[in-house]
């Protein structure tokens, strides 16, 4: 993929998830933000347009197996995909780390105040996120199943068809207010830098937390710049066909 500075950012980390940390590395949000072209993005954050294009199209030459697999899915495989990897992984993750921002506030509360915010906005994060994702595999997943099960197989179109655009809207400012959440952590936890004076579960907890921010990241990525897009197009497709 030859990418100019009208290349959206999203589509290239799409086609070469290697991209992302160059994204990453320049403040420059590809999945949430992902739908805006290079140039704006670079100007929007300071970036110099030459090296960043010349660091992207070197990234480029190299193949993303990964992200070949992922565009190779159909989008029932591309649901599964995402509940299996990445819904569970913030599941298991959840409880691990309330249980230890608890522990952090109770031993290390009075030398770190800022514990006690990260605890109440992680808390915020997981009752969202928990719900969030209820959505998706309770209603939005499986009316897409439906479309593409209807596109390949024909029958009764679905009745709730336009559900896809409208859930996607709101599963998309969800996905926002948790970038901007977990992006806000990050400020607090001045970029998951575990104190000095830290035991290990500090270390340990930080680090998950990064680690939680960067899944999240990869998650919405996955939604926002190739099933979602890719959804609405079908139902557009069934829409205007009908």
């Amino acid at each position: 993929m030859e990418i100019t500075l009208d290349t959206k950012v999203g589509e290239i980390v799409r086609n070469n998830f290697s991209s992302a940390r160059i994204f990453e590395a320049n403040k420059i949000d590809f999945c949430c933000g992902g739908n805006i072209s290079l140039i704006e993005a670079a100007e929007k954050n300071g970036v110099d347009t030459g090296k960043l294009l010349k660091e992207l199209n070197r990234a480029m030459q190299k193949e993303d197996r990964d992200s070949n697999y992922i565009e190779s899915l159909s989008l029932a495989g591309l649901c599964d995909y995402i509940i299996q990897t990445h819904h569970t992984y913030v599941n298991d993750a959840m409880p691990f780390l309330q249980q230890n921002l608890q522990k952090l506030c109770d031993v290390h509360g009075e030398n770190h105040p800022e514990l006690f915010e990260v605890q109440a906005s992680f808390t915020d994060a997981a009752n969202n996120l928990a719900a969030h994702m209820r959505k998706e595999e309770l209603i939005l997943f499986p009316h897409i199943r439906q479309l593409e099960k209807c596109r390949l197989e024909g029958g009764v179109r679905p009745a709730n068809i336009g559900l896809a655009s409208s859930a996607i809207s709101q599963m998309e400012a969800e996905h926002l207010a948790e970038g901007e959440r977990f992006m806000n952590l990050s400020e607090i936890t001045k970029n998951y830098e575990f104190p000095k004076d830290g035991c290990n579960t500090f270390t340990v907890t930080y680090k998950t937390l990064e680690e939680f921010e960067n899944d999240l990241h990869r998650h919405i990525h996955l939604e926002n710049n190739v099933l979602f897009p890719k959804s609405i197009h079908l139902e557009k497709l069934m829409v205007d066909h009908t």
